[in-house]
């Protein structure tokens, strides 16, 4: 069984800064890590590898640092790392980047199955997963709690909207998967010195063509364009004590309520 994980680097949100006038974030702000979601989607790969035989791809997008998160992808168990990196893919929005990403998958040849993880801790949209398969033509599971490989087909159980489905489907099939699907191993030492040494394959405009339309990559094939960002402001929470009867503190918390929202 061939797999394959798009994987995404992200800055430490606890750290990062914000460009509230370019409506971007800083990413040299902050440490950056593999996106937390992404880390699952790879563990659940590396487990359907290691009970029913195959091979993991991790690919990313972004500029040449972003090979550090491909190593440790291979460090946790992944065979093979591709990283799309060109000035031409940079600015990318969701549309973009699960475009430039089909492409590279089209590029490495017969899959049987995508994963994802079901969004990014920076972005948040949980956009890039089912437009990869959009553009691949295939069908996505998303929310992804628990999944089988069973035979010729895969059973998962995804949860949304407080229900839970379980939804059988035939390969080839893309999952986004989330956080509750499974506990991602840590990389052994002795894998990730392995890992230092492995192959990286670094693709860019010139690799994908035949693959991928270079007007529809990066900021010329982003439609989306940012607005505006607000930075929320920080204010102390207040406690109040209503020492009045039953009706009477209710009917201060409702004019207390009122006068905020007016």
């Amino acid at each position: 069984m061939r797999i394959i994980v798009p994987l995404k680097q992200v800055p430490d949100m606890n750290r990062v800064k914000f460009d509230a006038e370019g409506g971007r974030v800083d990413r040299s702000s902050a440490g950056v890590e593999i996106n937390p979601f992404d880390l699952h989607a790879l563990e659940a790969a590396i487990q359907i590898k290691e009970n029913k035989g195959g091979n993991v791809t991790a690919i990313s997008m972004g500029p040449r640092r972003t090979e550090s998160s491909l190593r440790d992808a291979l460090a946790r168990g992944a065979d093979n790392a591709v990283l799309l990196e060109d000035r031409k893919f940079a600015g990318a929005d969701t549309l973009a980047t699960s475009y430039t990403i089909a492409g590279a998958i089209q590029k490495l040849g017969a899959f049987d199955l995508i994963i994802c993880g079901e969004k990014t801790v920076d972005g948040d949209t949980g956009q890039v997963g089912p437009e990869i398969a959009e553009h691949l033509n295939i069908p996505h599971i998303a929310y992804v709690s628990w999944l089988e490989v069973s035979g010729e087909t895969i059973v998962a159980r995804c949860e949304m909207g407080g229900r839970a489905y379980t939804v059988e489907s035939a390969f080839p099939v893309l999952l986004t998967v989330t956080k509750d699907v499974n506990v991602p191993r840590l990389p052994g030492f002795r894998n990730k010195i392995t890992a230092r040494k492995a192959a990286v394959e670094i693709w860019g405009t010139r690799e994908l063509s035949g693959f991928a339309d270079i007007s529809r990559c990066g900021v010329r094939g982003s439609p989306t364009r940012v607005h505006r960002v607000i930075i929320p402001s920080e204010e102390n929470r207040k406690g109040m004590i209503f020492r009045n009867t039953i009706d009477e503190a209710i009917a201060q918390i409702a004019d207390n309520l009122l006068s905020r929202l007016n």
